[in-house]
């Protein structure tokens, strides 16, 4: 007799904006890990986010967390570019990557990832 696993939910933190994800994305990435953005739609709302584990949380050997940002529409491009100088940071959608740009594909999703609460929701 086999015993089902149960699955906790990811943890969610909401960013404040778009810029804050990509921000946070490119930071990740600098670091060699492989990063990209999940997009899926919720409750007629675009939710863009990336998981992340914060390490060591207590008795636990990780906290998986979903920081997302929500969209009233859908973002024009397939990847988040961003590019930071001394006083400024640009951040565009595009289709493609550009030069000297921190290239951050984003990956649309049929539904919410099942260990998420967007998708206990969305049943």
């Amino acid at each position: 007799m086999s015993e089902k696993r149960r699955i906790e939910p990811t943890t969610l933190v909401k960013v404040k904006s778009l810029s804050d994800l990509a921000r946070f994305a490119a930071s990740m990435s600098t670091l060699g890990q492989s990063v990209y953005i999940i997009h899926f739609e919720h409750r007629e709302k675009h939710i863009y986010g990336l998981f992340a584990v914060y390490h060591d949380y207590y008795n636990m050997y990780g906290l998986p967390i979903f920081y997302y940002y929500v969209s009233e529409e859908k973002l024009n491009g397939r990847y988040l570019l961003i590019k930071t100088e001394e006083n400024k940071e640009h951040l565009m959608v595009s289709d493609g990557s550009k030069p000297g740009w921190i290239t951050i594909p984003i990956i649309s999703l049929e539904e919410p990832p099942p260990f998420t609460a967007f998708a206990q929701e969305h049943r």
